[in-house]
């Protein structure tokens, strides 16, 4: 492919994600910033988790980007009673056509979808919890004997609400390592708070309008990958990552009191990849730094253990990102 190829094809992603925005916006007001983070995980194929308390938009951001893609959704409740096959599926025993003999014939689950909303995941226990891990690292789901290939593109975005700890059932390290973002969501400021209030309580339903299929969306994630990071890029992504592990020889005193536990090589390529889906979706054919630094967070944050020491002081992994990006 010649630079001109992509360049048309960069140019192209930008204008696509630029009629996506405004699909969304339709339904959605305010909440750019996770907008923003939702599509650069999307197109980059990477999971999501998505915090925040109830009320915030945190299931339709999800369902109006499916819709807007035009992609199988399927949304699952996650509660304490939740099975792993009701998420997978399940073998049934069916009768023939002719009803002479009884066969078992597989059930497919509401995972067998290109987005699938995870809703309260941290609500269902760790048995549940690990039915996603297979069909999220190998997008794959087996029974039985039988494995089954799920459709592309495939992309978990799971909610939890940070409020309501009690029987709640906190994500494993492996668990969290599997999603590339950890995302937040604030509450909307005043005046989107009004714009809110009025257009929500009116009898008109906007309609959102497809922008994308799925081959083209699986198409921009081959060219993402293909896009050029040059060495120094490489190298501001790998010492970041490393700075947050207390036990390297070059950690800083910092690091050594408020980790535990710091990210792994999951991060340094995630960072890069999250850089290069920023910069195609700005129209630009290769990631800077800067576009490094402001994926840093979302994908640094759940991959960080605070020490007893930070927990008593109140400081959280989001602090301790900020502190290590201005001394990089």
């Amino acid at each position: 492919m010649s630079d001109i190829d992509i360049t048309v094809q960069i140019n192209q992603i930008k204008l696509d994600t630029q009629r996506l925005k405004t699909e969304i916006a339709k339904v959605i007001i305010g909440q750019d910033r996770v907008i923003d983070q939702v599509l650069i995980g999307l197109f980059a194929n990477g999971h999501i988790l998505i915090e925040g308390v109830p009320g915030l938009a945190k299931t339709l951001i999800i369902q109006s980007i499916a819709k807007a893609l035009n992609l199988s959704f399927s949304r699952i409740q996650f509660t304490p009673d939740l099975m792993p096959s009701d998420i997978t599926g399940t073998d049934i025993l069916v009768s023939s056509p002719q009803g002479e003999s009884k066969q078992f014939q597989y059930l497919k689950g509401p995972i067998f979808a290109n987005i699938i909303l995870a809703d309260e995941i941290n609500r269902t226990p760790p048995k549940t919890q690990a039915a996603l891990l297979q069909a999220m690292q190998e997008y794959q789901i087996t029974s039985g004997t039988k494995t089954w290939d799920l459709k592309l593109p495939f992309i978990v975005m799971a909610t939890q609400n940070p409020i309501e700890q009690e029987g709640t059932y906190p994500l494993p390290e492996a668990q969290l390592d599997r999603f590339m973002f950890y995302i937040t969501i604030d509450y909307p400021t005043f005046e989107e708070e009004i714009r809110i209030a009025r257009y929500t309580t009116q009898d008109a339903q906007p309609e959102i309008n497809p922008v994308l299929s799925a081959q083209q969306i699986i198409e921009y994630q081959h060219l993402i990958r293909k896009l050029p990071v040059s060495d120094h890029v490489l190298s501001y992504a790998v010492k970041l990552a490393r700075s947050t592990r207390p036990k390297d020889q070059e950690a800083s005193a910092d690091t050594k009191k408020w980790i535990t536990w710091g990210a792994g090589p999951r991060a340094s390529q995630y960072l890069i990849l999250a850089a290069k889906t920023r910069a195609a979706l700005e129209g630009r054919l290769t990631p800077s730094e800067e576009d490094v630094a402001r994926v840093a967070e979302i994908v640094l944050q759940h991959r960080i253990l605070v020490s007893f020491a930070a927990e008593a002081e109140g400081i959280r992994p989001s602090d301790i990102i900020k502190t290590l990006l201005e001394k990089s």
